[in-house]
C-alpha cells in the first residue's frame, strides 16, 4: 500500500517506465524502435496509430529538446507528458487528453470475477485478429497488434465467454517490479472485466504490484477494482 510520497512517486516512475517500454515493444514490432534517454523515450518516425512518439521519464524533461527528437511535420504527432509537467502549446500541440496513473498493491482484493467468463492468455498468433476485433468493438482488424508480441514480457489476456467468444480482454507487459495492465476492454461490464483480468493476473504473477492509466468512466471502474490513483499524465497533440 502506498502510504507516503516517496512511495507514491516510485509507483508513479515504475507506471511511467513500464508504459513506456509497451509503447517501445509496440514500435518494434513494426520495425520502428524507440530509444530510451534519461528524460524520455523518444521515436524519430512515425509511431504505429494511437501510440505516442515520445513519453517523459521524468518531471524535469525538457520540452524543445523532446520535440526536437520526434517527427512533427507528419499528422498524428503525440507526447505522452507523463507527469502533467510540459506546455507544449507554444511549440504547436494541444491536449488530447488527460488521465490518472494507477497502482494495485501485489495481492490485492478485488470482486470476484463472474464466472461465465473465463480467462486466458492468447498462446496463438492466428487468434490476434479475433482479439483486435473485439477490443476495437467489432472494427476490421489493423494489425495493430503484431504476433512479435505474444513473447518476451507481453501477454494477451483474453475473457471468453461459454460460447467461445472473446468478451474481454487486456494487455500485460511485466517489469521487474511490476504488472502494467493496457487496452483492457469489455462488451459488457468493465467493473467485471477488470476482476477477471486481475484474478488471472495476481494468479500468474501474485508479487508484482499492477499499474496502469485511465480516466472518467474507467478510472473510476479500475478504482472500484482496488487501484488508487497516484498521479496526473496528459497526451499532447501536435496540431501545426
Amino acid at each position: 500500500m502506498i502510504t507516503d510520497d516517496e512511495s507514491r512517486e516510485r509507483a508513479v516512475r515504475a507506471a511511467v517506465r513500464n508504459n513506456a517500454a509497451w509503447c517501445d515493444a509496440v514500435c518494434r514490432a513494426h520495425g520502428l524502435p524507440g530509444e530510451f534517454g534519461r528524460e524520455a523515450w523518444t521515436n524519430e518516425r512515425r509511431t504505429p496509430p494511437l501510440y505516442p512518439d515520445a513519453v517523459t521519464l521524468t518531471a524535469d524533461a525538457s520540452a524543445h529538446e523532446l520535440v526536437a527528437r520526434i517527427d512533427t511535420r507528419s499528422p498524428g504527432c503525440s507526447v505522452k507528458d507523463s507527469f502533467a509537467r510540459l506546455d507544449l502549446e507554444p511549440l504547436g500541440f494541444e491536449v488530447l487528453f488527460e488521465a490518472s496513473w494507477i497502482h494495485r498493491p501485489a495481492g490485492g482484493a478485488s470482486n470476484a470475477p463472474p464466472p461465465d467468463v473465463s480467462w486466458a492468455p492468447l498462446s496463438d498468433a492466428d487468434a490476434l485478429p479475433a482479439w483486435e476485433t473485439a477490443w476495437g468493438d467489432g472494427a476490421e482488424p489493423t494489425g495493430l497488434f503484431r504476433k512479435g508480441l505474444l513473447s518476451g514480457d507481453t501477454t494477451f489476456l483474453a475473457g471468453t465467454d461459454r460460447e467461445g467468444r472473446i468478451v474481454a480482454g487486456g494487455v500485460v507487459s511485466r517489469s521487474d517490479s511490476v504488472a502494467g495492465v493496457s487496452n483492457l476492454f469489455a462488451l459488457g461490464d468493465e467493473e467485471a472485466a477488470w476482476a477477471g483480468c486481475l484474478a488471472e493476473v495476481t494468479r500468474r504473477w501474485p508479487d508484482l504490484p499492477v499499474v496502469g492509466y485511465e480516466s472518467g468512466e474507467s478510472l473510476e471502474a479500475a478504482v472500484g477494482q482496488g487501484f488508487t490513483p497516484i498521479g496526473p499524465l496528459r497526451v499532447w497533440l501536435h496540431t501545426g
